[in-house]
């Protein structure tokens, strides 16, 4: 007897990725006339500066190398902007997000860092409440139990504007922080909480973390 169940389901699941990718171009239409443009192209480390050999581009990833890492900054620099990702951990995998951070110094204290960390990990379970996922490191606790399975691709967005920081992971706000006037929460000085501007990237802890889909919206003059 001849089947035709298989066809129609493999008709069915080109129509489907077909749909998708029809999504997705769609979608990248809309943010290119929003004034998105790509901070990693994708193939290669260009415009980017500092620990340049701690991490490589692999068909459209951006990823920290497991013997690598270090932080990874925009040779450009921003003030007030919308920043799109999408980010992948390991088990146990610690990176962070840095943003109006100087090219020099620890971007956590002289500017300032975003954790990019796997919650469930049993050796992060007695963190402070600022360590986790998201959080500004040692300023401003993030909502915990937004992330998805270690292993998935997560989208997250962050709007920097003034004195204002947001983050909303996979659809769902964590971070809605003003830190004028903030003080850090871990006893150390902060001098990068009254920044203005500074380098965007990523700062690798030696895990493979990876990164895709990277784009910016500037919404100041961009400062070279």
């Amino acid at each position: 007897m001849r089947r035709f169940g298989t066809p129609l389901a493999l008709l069915l699941g080109f129509t489907l990725l077909f749909a998708v990718a029809q999504a997705d171009d769609q979608a990248a239409a809309r943010e290119k006339a929003a004034g998105f443009v790509p901070l990693f192209n994708g193939k290669n480390l260009d415009g980017w500066i500092g620990s340049t050999k701690g991490y490589v581009a692999e068909k459209g990833v951006l990823a920290c190398l497991p013997k690598g890492g270090g932080n990874l900054l925009s040779a450009r620099q921003y003030s007030d902007f919308v920043l799109r990702f999408e980010f992948k951990l390991p088990p146990g995998g610690n990176n962070g997000l840095a943003i109006r951070t100087p090219a020099s110094g620890n971007p956590a204290y002289a500017g300032m860092e975003l954790q990019i960390l796997d919650n469930t990990a049993k050796r992060y379970a007695k963190l402070k409440s600022y360590q986790y996922h998201g959080s500004i490191y040692g300023v401003v606790p993030a909502q915990r139990g937004h992330l998805k399975p270690v292993g998935e691709w997560n989208s997250q967005e962050v709007i920097v504007r003034g004195t204002y920081v947001r983050v909303i992971l996979n659809g769902t706000p964590i971070v809605n922080a003003n830190i004028d006037g903030l003080e850090s929460l871990d006893g150390r000085k902060h001098p990068g909480l009254k920044r203005d501007r500074g380098h965007i990237g990523f700062m690798g802890h030696g895990a493979r973390v990876e990164f895709r889909n990277i784009r910016i919206k500037d919404l100041t003059a961009a400062v070279r």
